[in-house]
Parts: C-alpha cells; structure tokens; sequence
C-alpha cells in the first residue's frame, strides 16, 4: 500500500489558494492513502465562533468536492480536516472519500485550548471505514494525548490511523511511537507549518508530519518548517499481527475487567 501525507502553510480564510496549494503538491502523485492536515483549508485560529461557523460547511461543500477531485486524481482514499456544520453546532472534522464518494466523517472528540469556544466536541465515537480490504481509522491532533484515541481505533480493528493535525506542542511526534509500538498499528500524522498571529493567540505550528510503523519506527519525518509532502510503500498485513513474542498478545492480553476508569 502506498500511503503519505501533505504538509501545507495555509493562508487563513484563504479556501481557494489553500486548495491550489494542495493541488500543486499533489501533480504528480499517485497513491493508495494521502491524508491532510487538520483544517487544512482554512487555517486555525479562530476568533469567534461567528467566523467559524462562516466557514463551516457540510459534507457536499466546496473542500469535500475538493477532495474528491483530488482523489479522483490520485486514484488516493484522501483524508483530510474541515469545520463541519449541522444545525447551529459546528465541529472540527475530517472527511475520508474515495472517488466521488465521502465514505465517513469524524469529529474531533478531544477539543484542544480555545477549540473548545469555536467547536462543540465531537459527538459520536470512533469508527472504521474498510475499503479495498484496508481498515483505516481517524483521529484528529490533540487526541494523540489520550491513548483511548488509538487503543479505540485497534481495537475495532484498524490496520492504519489516519491522523490530521495542526500541532503546536512539541510531544506528538514523540508519542506517537509509543501509540503505534503498543497498538501494533500503522499512523500518518499530517501536520501544518507557519504561524499564525490573531486575536490574542500567536500559534507557530510545528511541522514534522510523520508517517509511523507498527514497531514504532519512523518511516517518515518531514521538516520542521517547509511545505513538504511525501509517500512510501508499507506492508499492511504488519498490523494484523499483535503478538510481541510468542506468550503475549497486545489486544488479547488486556484484562479489561481489572482496569478503573
């Protein structure tokens, strides 16, 4: 399975110019999965909820028929964020499409810093989308802290973690080793670069998407601070094995009934 990310700059407010960026990284790609930063459309850093719901849409607006596009040139499933809306509630999501088809959205359970004035927490709990026989889960940014996020997602079998975001703390990258290693699974985690400076916030984002093995290893790192894309072969039946040797298995191993929640 070819699989990789695109790690963009965004220009906030910017959809059109964000997309042709997007679409300039992407010319000459063909692969299995890309995955996209989290709101890598519109920027981040809100200051009201009035903006965001201004640049929210639904599954059929202007950034899922972007996508699509993208997949559709590609031959890609494309993951990648949006501020979703329905009804008077907004949401920081990701959309998963294949062709002409949104397959799934998921909305970011785990709402980090001021997220939580412009967003209502994601209502609905992890799911996995099986297409061409590959089980591939999402998450967004900040959940990498809670490692209910991932263990949730292997759980429900997923074979790869689909993983936008927009980090400006210094630990994912780090952490998502530990995520992998002890899930057995596969991440790509698309971060965004460059900074911005609204309202009271001055966020400098920190780059270093990656993509992630089941034993933990780094594939990939892009830099810290460049518009940057990149894409290798994995081997997905990797995920499907969870023994650590030949005495212990990583899922078949919990003791759910003595863990306090």
């Amino acid at each position: 399975m070819k699989v990789g990310y695109i790690q963009n700059s965004p220009v906030f407010g910017e959809k059109d110019s964000n997309f042709a960026q997007i679409e300039e990284l992407i010319k000459n790609v063909k692969a299995d999965l890309i995955v996209l930063p989290e709101l890598f459309a519109t920027g981040y850093t809100f200051i009201s909820k009035e903006e965001a719901i201004n640049m929210a849409e639904d599954g059929n607006g202007i950034t899922s028929q972007f996508l699509q596009k993208i997949s559709q040139k590609t031959n890609a499933i494309v993951v990648g964020g949006f501020v979703e809306k329905e009804g008077p509630k907004t949401f920081n999501s990701a959309m998963i499409v294949s062709g002409n088809e949104v397959i799934g959205i998921y909305r970011k359970i785990h709402l980090y810093y001021k997220e939580n004035l412009w967003f209502s927490p994601g209502d609905q709990p992890f799911k996995i989308h099986e297409i061409n026989g590959v089980k591939i889960g999402m998450m967004i940014c900040f959940d990498w802290i809670f490692p209910e996020s991932v263990r949730s997602l292997a759980i429900l079998g997923a074979d790869i973690i689909a993983h936008p975001a927009n980090l400006v703390l210094p630990y994912c990258q780090n952490a998502m080793i530990t995520r992998c290693l002890e899930n057995r699974v596969f991440s790509i985690t698309a971060n965004r670069i460059g900074t911005e400076n609204r309202g009271e916030d001055n966020f400098t984002f920190t780059g270093g998407s990656q993509i992630t093995s089941t034993r933990g290893e780094v594939l990939s790192s892009a830099p810290e601070k460049e518009i940057y894309s990149d894409f290798m072969d994995i081997n997905i039946n990797q995920a499907h094995d969870k023994a650590l040797n030949n005495y212990n298995d990583i899922i078949n191993d919990r003791r759910p009934k003595l863990y306090k929640f």
